[in-house]
């Protein structure tokens, strides 16, 4: 990352709630080819969330503890904070000399923004300030908010506009908080209604749409220079498994979430991808 860092735009993408098997399974079966495209070998990593719900995991995220692998460990972070004794900083980690990941990233000249999804990052109060606040510049409004069809879409069209006005030699750092996947999600499966309630299969055409439009953001975070994309989730979700409903919770379907990171080249994006 010492290699990135200074050299290569960043961009950070929690599909806030999405489990591992949803996504794995959509992979393997050709139902997200805008992902797998992207995925090393066209698949999902297995990791451990840091947390069970966004703030907690965000919390963590930000303080440059991402998903573990599921794996045992010690496993080299790719950012961590100046930390003595620390097992997981190794020698190719950017480690940065500030409370946060993102502080530390606009201490090394980045512009750092966040467009947020969940209600973790709605401004509306005191608690939904804190993790907006890291950033230099921060976005939301109710149309990229987990109630909104077309949330994704939404929040993809305010990045376009974030990285088009800045100037062509200003290095940005971009986080996306994807909310589509977070309950209400029952909107996105066709023929599905309010009664019908939120499924496992309401979560997997969540991640549908989704897909459909993510090529649009990697387009344009790499349409200036190579980006280093990292995209997981923070958490995932239970549908009455063992009993369970819902996160904050600990449980496999909460715990277990996909994982990538990849460089976006400029040279390498497929027209569809900046289709509008």
């Amino acid at each position: 990352m010492n290699m990135i860092v200074g050299s290569h735009d960043l961009l950070l993408v929690t599909l806030d709630t999405l489990r591992h098997d949803v996504a794995a399974e959509l992979a393997a079966t050709g139902r997200t080819p805008n992902l797998a495209r992207r995925l090393p070998g066209g698949r999902w990593e297995e990791r451990h969330a840091p947390g069970s719900f966004t703030y907690a995991s965000h919390q963590a995220i930000f303080a440059g503890f991402l998903p573990t692998p599921a794996s045992p460990g010690p496993h080299p972070r790719l950012f961590a904070a100046a930390f003595a004794g620390s097992e997981s900083t190794a020698e190719g980690t950017f480690v940065y000399d500030t409370p946060d990941l993102v502080t530390g990233l606009a201490r090394a000249g980045y512009r750092t923004v966040c467009v947020g999804g969940v209600g973790f990052f709605n401004k509306r109060g005191p608690l939904g300030t804190v993790l907006p606040a890291l950033f230099q510049e921060s976005h939301w409004a109710p149309e990229f908010g987990v109630t909104s069809p077309a949330s994704f879409e939404n929040q993809v069209a305010c990045a376009e506009r974030v990285i088009a006005r800045l100037p062509a030699d200003q290095r940005v750092f971009l986080f996306v908080n994807v909310s589509a996947l977070h309950q209400p999600n029952w909107f996105h499966l066709p023929g599905a209604t309010r009664e019908d309630g939120d499924t496992r299969a309401t979560h997997a055409a969540a991640l549908e749409y989704v897909d459909r439009h993510i090529g649009r953001l990697f387009a344009a975070a790499s349409s200036r220079r190579p980006c280093f994309a990292v995209v997981c989730s923070d958490h995932g979700t239970a549908y009455g498994e063992d009993g369970y409903t819902g996160h904050r919770l600990g449980h496999p379907s909460v715990w277990t979430v996909p994982y990538a990171h990849f460089v976006l080249d400029p040279d390498d994006t497929d027209p569809r991808e900046a289709a509008r």
